[in-house]
């Protein structure tokens, strides 16, 4: 991941905020309903995992890995939770799933139109291929409930528009290419999911100001795999909790 500016808050830092307020988000689901100022305080996960999102298919050097990693446990998820439960419902690990297929897309489209060697006819398939995707993402959950929906998978999207792909010569991607940019961005797709959903998910906008404290820095503790880990992990133990308390 890039050095970054040397001040703010690392992404270990953030994804840990964002692992305390889904834990507390999910514990007001599962066993506190009635209190809903946890749920309040749930909002600051999905922007800050969005954003981490983004940061992941923009410095990663192993793609494939990366989607199968997020994918394959949300499977994993998504099969326990049908089984368990008896529903379709998909979860936020397939959400980020097709945001990433969304984000590799927007970044071969970007790659394309800035490089010189490419021909017209390839920079319009290519950009046509990713509107198609897109499209193709909104028909999916207008017939499937997932995780915030088509707006939620555009979030890291929206967080890459103005990213500049590797090697990149053009101005414009230099001049816009800053951390300030990207989470403006990312606000805006919030603001838009905030009016379709309506309720508490105005309170994640709340998340912007942490994300532009970011300093663009990895942190030094290896926490890939903890992340990864604790998802699951604290859904068993809650359900667990609730299944022998209430």
């Amino acid at each position: 991941m890039k050095e970054g500016h040397g001040y703010g808050l690392n992404g270990n830092t953030l994804k840990i905020i964002a692992a305390v307020s889904m834990l507390i988000d999910h514990i007001g689901v599962v066993l506190l309903p009635d209190v809903g100022f946890l749920r309040v305080l749930g909002r600051l996960a999905f922007p800050i995992y969005a954003y981490m999102i983004a940061e992941g298919c923009a410095h990663t050097k192993h793609r494939l890995r990366y989607f199968l990693t997020v994918f394959l446990l949300g499977a994993v998820c998504q099969t326990v939770y049908a089984i368990a439960s008896d529903g379709t419902y998909m979860g936020i690990l397939i959400t980020f799933s097709m945001s990433i297929l969304l984000v590799y897309m927007l970044q071969a489209v970007k790659a394309a139109w800035t490089a010189n060697e490419e021909t017209v006819a390839r920079r319009i398939l290519l950009t046509a291929l990713f509107a198609a995707a897109v499209a193709g993402v909104y028909l999916f959950t207008c017939f499937v409930r997932i995780d915030y929906g088509f707006w939620g998978c555009m979030a890291p999207v929206f967080a890459s528009l103005f990213r500049a792909p590797r090697d990149a010569k053009a101005p414009l991607w230099r001049k816009l290419d800053c951390n300030t940019v990207h989470v403006l961005m990312l606000g805006v797709c919030l603001l838009i999911l905030a009016c379709v959903f309506g309720g508490i998910r105005f309170y994640a906008l709340l998340a912007v100001p942490l994300l532009l404290l970011y300093s663009g820095k990895r942190g030094t503790a290896n926490l890939k795999y903890f992340f990864y880990i604790f998802y699951p992990a604290h859904l068993v133990l809650l359900e667990g909790i609730a299944f022998f308390l209430l």
